[in-house]
């Protein structure tokens, strides 16, 4: 795996703390004057604008809306939901509706037919010529902060790259997920809180741990909860967030998402199932969106987080996704 500065798969939350006193000080970006602000972002490096990614392993839509989620709820009343993301595109491809693919297509923008995870098992990737969307940023903004916090592993070993703070909590089991998704939270606040981030993705697997062990139903109490929890656990990194000094004058995106929905107690073999293929998105914060009626995808989380901070598309990347910021993809003044 190439380049983050610091990795950890355990006892994580100490060592973030480590981890950030060891980065170098970056001038805050955006407590000055607008024009200063970017003048001084592109001299530094670093992007103007910041991001949030929050994958949520597993979540039907309406279970999701079932649910009692207050934090998710403030984010789409601050932005928006679409309960029409496909976790498919229009090109025929031969992967299976599981997370390995699901979750590639997501970080990378481009789907299995290019990345070339078709499963679980990981084999046949392409991702260095399609690699997480981290490398982009790292491309365009070389001292950019960034973040990754994942507890299923394969994410960790077989995407996560350019990361300066990376903690993979390794975990089996719905009640190990609980206990890990909590140390994620956790280290991923602390981050944000205190270590000048520009860009942070922080995954929660409880729920789909839950659906597999007693089903993917909103009328499913153990599925219900485990979505309920992992909205407090959004809540104590959103506060984190807004706990920043300097968050009045940031611009910050937070992007929502899952890899699939479910049906029983799987979802493999789920490209003709809607409430396997069919999901949800939420992107909320300083931006303008498009309407909830615009068709999203898996692919377009990489592709808005890109349009945020800044990066434009380039041509040869061959992304599949696209941004639901509006067409300016400015920042509301």
């Amino acid at each position: 795996m190439s380049g983050s500065l610091y990795r950890f798969c355990t006892n994580s939350y100490l060592l973030v703390a480590l981890a950030l006193m060891l980065l170098p000080p970056v001038t805050l970006v955006g407590a000055e004057s607008d024009s200063a602000s970017e003048s001084s972002a592109v001299s530094e490096g670093v992007p103007q604008n910041r991001v949030l990614v929050i994958g949520i392993d597993g979540t039907r839509a309406d279970a999701l809306l079932a649910a009692e989620t207050p934090n998710l709820d403030s984010l789409i009343a601050g932005g928006r939901l679409w309960r029409n993301t496909q976790i498919l595109g229009d090109r025929p491809t031969e992967n299976d509706t599981s997370s390995g693919p699901g979750w590639t297509s997501f970080l990378t923008g481009v789907w299995a037919d290019k990345h070339g995870i078709n499963d679980n098992s990981f084999e046949g990737k392409n991702v260095e010529e399609y690699p997480h969307f981290f490398a982009r940023v790292r491309q365009q903004f070389p001292h950019a902060r960034i973040g990754s916090f994942v507890d299923w592993q394969p994410i960790d070993e077989h995407l996560v790259r350019d990361a300066d703070v990376r903690v993979c909590e390794e975990s089996h089991g719905v009640d190990q997920y609980r206990i890990s998704d909590k140390k994620l939270a956790d280290a991923a606040s602390q981050f944000l809180a205190t270590g000048q981030p520009h860009v942070a993705m922080v995954y929660f697997g409880a729920a789909d741990e839950a659906g597999h062990s007693h089903g993917f139903h909103p009328s499913v109490p153990e599925y219900k909860a485990a979505i309920e929890k992992i909205d407090q656990h959004i809540g104590q990194v959103l506060d984190a967030v807004r706990s920043r000094p300097g968050f009045q004058q940031e611009s910050w995106l937070v992007v929502v998402s899952t890899d699939h929905g479910g049906q029983g107690t799987g979802h493999g073999g789920g490209r003709q199932i809607p409430v396997i293929r069919q999901t949800w998105f939420i992107a909320s914060g300083n931006a303008d969106l498009v309407g909830e009626d615009q068709p999203t995808y898996v692919v377009d989380v990489a592709a808005t987080a890109l349009d945020h901070l800044g990066i434009a598309a380039n041509p040869a990347w061959r992304l599949d996704g696209k941004s639901v910021l509006s067409s300016t993809g400015k920042p509301k003044p």
